[in-house]
C-alpha cells in the first residue's frame, strides 16, 4: 500500500466517525492526522472515496462552504444529504456551521 493509499484510508476512519447532521473541514481532517498542510489531500482523499461508505457530503471547506459537491452525481446531491440529515444550506453555504462544527481533534 502506497503512502498516499494509508493516509487515504486514515482519513476515511476519521469522516466515517463524524457524527450524523455534524460537517468538519479537510483541515480538521489533516490536523487530526498530524499532516496540518494536507487539507488538499484529504480533499483528493473525499473525490476518491466513492463506494467505500464514506460520508464525504460531511466534510466542508473550512467556511462551511460546499466545495466538493461538483463531486458527487447530481447538481445537489451533496447539499440534499446535509438537509436530510437537518443541516441547513444556503446558497452552498452551511448555515450555523460553528454550531454544527464537529473538530476530531477535540472530539475524539
Amino acid at each position: 500500500m502506497s503512502d498516499n493509499q494509508n493516509f487515504f484510508e486514515r482519513v476515511y476512519e476519521v469522516a466515517r466517525l463524524i457524527p450524523y447532521g455534524r460537517v468538519t473541514s479537510y483541515g480538521a481532517i489533516a490536523k487530526y492526522l498530524g499532516a496540518a498542510r494536507s487539507a488538499r489531500m484529504v480533499g483528493w482523499a473525499m473525490n476518491n472515496s466513492s463506494g467505500k461508505e464514506v460520508p464525504a457530503h460531511r466534510v466542508v471547506n473550512k467556511k462551511g462552504i460546499l466545495t466538493g459537491k461538483h463531486h458527487f452525481e447530481g447538481t445537489n446531491l451533496m447539499q440534499q444529504l446535509l438537509e436530510n440529515e437537518g443541516v441547513e444550506v444556503i446558497e452552498n453555504q452551511i448555515q450555523n456551521f460553528e454550531k454544527i462544527y464537529w473538530d476530531p481533534a477535540k472530539e475524539l
